[in-house]
């Protein structure tokens, strides 16, 4: 059990903003992700996509307004020997929210974590993001079918093996792209691309590097319509595939792996008694606070009217649920308006006194 002032459900760049707004006010939180790296959507789904409209920085890229937020709230998210960070906990999904008796809410992840916290933030965009994947029966127990890449450091599991690749967007070249530039003791032995037809939807630059590594052997491509499994021993052995002229084919691999982006869905937040509209968390707009006192909503997945689902309208209503949440959790002490600029408890805090 992990206690802490607050656990914030979500990583990307609202969730993030969240945690430095309520460092700054004195009140220690953890973060949860489901998915495998902070950053959200932006960084999930448009990495190396521009963002205009972020306040005070003309132009950046999904994964570089990650980054930035990540080292804005470095102080609150501190790293351990290894250089991980022991209040970021992702590849989790919270599963369970409840409340004991001394008014504290109880966490549990769906791979086991849990945690005590004071105040509930639920940053959670659209909802949760997760793979789509192939509806195939028994696909779920193969112990070679994944849905992310490795992080850095970590070995790659297809090394110098014939690795499918599912899809035919961004997410899927650009992955096909990454493992042919890899490093030898990670590079796969094969790659194969699998998508419904010889037309991709992504960027011409990644269609043009594909293309070329088509051309020079380095990567298959293989059409079809994913129809079925073999498999033995818990391991898809092939994919089965329904061609454009209806015939079968068989397509052998060693790993599966496929990238055919990320779906949003609720999940267990829908069942914790959460007011919700067209999917979204009703809240104040005042506090940011939901009709579950001491659960706060902020970013696209709450609602309020005037509501508009911007990213600088995130990074606002963070600001008042954290001063929100601050009165709340302490009531008997004074809520004065502090600047970075000047106070020297706001510095210290930062760690630049």
């Amino acid at each position: 059990m992990i206690d802490t002032d607050a656990v914030v459900i979500g990583a990307g760049p609202v969730g993030l903003f969240q945690v430095f707004q309520l460092g700054l006010l004195g009140l220690e939180a953890h973060v949860v992700d489901v998915l495998p790296e902070p950053g959200g959507q932006c960084v999930a789904l448009y990495p190396d996509k521009p963002i205009y409209d972020v306040p005070g920085i003309p132009a950046c890229t999904g994964r570089e307004l990650a980054q930035l937020l990540l080292d804005q709230a470095a102080p609150f998210l501190p790293r351990d020997a290894q250089g991980h960070s022991t209040r970021l906990h992702l590849g989790q999904q919270v599963a369970h929210l409840s409340r004991d008796d001394c008014g504290h809410f109880k966490l549990t992840t769906q791979q086991g974590r849990a945690f005590r916290a004071r105040a509930v933030f639920i940053a959670a965009g659209a909802g949760a993001f997760v793979p789509r994947s192939l509806n195939l029966p028994g696909l779920g127990d193969c112990t070679n079918v994944h849905h992310h890449l490795p992080d850095a450091g970590q070995p790659a599991p297809w090394a110098g093996q014939h690795v499918v690749v599912c899809g035919g967007g961004d997410e899927a070249l650009s992955t096909v792209v990454a493992l042919s530039a890899d490093t030898p003791e990670r590079r796969p032995a094969q790659i194969t691309l699998q998508h419904r037809r010889d037309v991709f939807q992504a960027e011409p630059e990644l269609d043009a590097a594909v293309r070329l590594l088509m051309r020079d052997g380095a990567v298959r491509l293989q059409t079809g319509l994913p129809d079925a499994l073999d498999t033995d021993g818990g391991r898809v052995t092939a994919l089965r595939l329904l061609g454009s002229d209806g015939q079968p084919v068989s397509l052998p691999l060693d790993h599966l792996l496929i990238r055919q982006g990320l779906s949003p869905r609720l999940g267990p937040l829908a069942e914790w008694g959460l007011t919700l509209e067209r999917k979204q968390v009703s809240v104040s707009s005042a506090t940011f606070e939901s009709n579950l006192p001491g659960v706060y909503a902020v970013g696209d997945v709450n609602t309020y009217p005037g509501k508009k689902r911007l990213l600088l309208c995130g990074f606002h209503e963070a600001t008042l649920a954290a001063h929100a949440a601050s009165a709340a959790l302490n009531p008997d002490a004074p809520q004065h308006l502090l600047y970075t600029t000047t106070s020297p408890l706001l510095k210290q805090r930062l760690g630049r006194a």
